[in-house]
């Protein structure tokens, strides 16, 4: 199955340079490094992808409360809760050091992500949580998958 994000940015070759960063890739290299920083490679491609799954999915739909880029995607109130006001994951990804392992890896990530190179490992979600959580829009729906400490699910909302 295609998922929203296949159909919206086709698989293409990318080196990915390091020169052409700018403010949407290090947004969403900080919102990887802030849900996932503890999980897998696989992890942080997962949450990076569900970033760019409801990118694609308002934008095919003309338009979605929660934005149609990168940025307002991230920055949505409560839907990534590492920039949410008091999370204390928040001061930590607004200092991280850029030279961190981790954060390198969410950069090259991000990237990938948004030239549309990143494979969506997650089957289209769009959400996700920690395995230890069920939030209430989880209830009595199907995941699409589960990696590492998070599981996904698409067409929620």
């Amino acid at each position: 199955m295609t998922t929203f994000y296949e159909q919206a940015h086709p698989m293409r070759e990318s080196a990915c340079p390091a020169a052409d960063d700018g403010p949407v890739i290090d947004l969403l290299a900080r919102t990887v490094w802030g849900e996932a920083r503890g999980e897998p490679v696989r992890g942080r491609e997962a949450v990076a992808a569900c970033v760019m799954n409801r990118v694609a999915l308002a934008t095919a739909r003309g338009g979605h409360w929660w934005g149609t880029n990168v940025v307002a995607v991230c920055r949505a109130p409560w839907q990534f809760a590492c920039w949410n006001e008091g999370d204390p994951n928040r001061e930590q990804l607004l200092a991280v050091d850029r030279a961190d392992p981790v954060f390198q890896s969410c950069l090259r990530i991000a990237r990938r992500a948004v030239r549309g190179a990143l494979i969506d490992p997650t089957g289209g979600a769009t959400h996700y949580h920690h395995e230890d959580m069920l939030p209430w829009w989880a209830k009595g729906r199907a995941p699409t998958c589960r990696i590492g400490r998070h599981v996904f699910y698409r067409d929620i909302g």
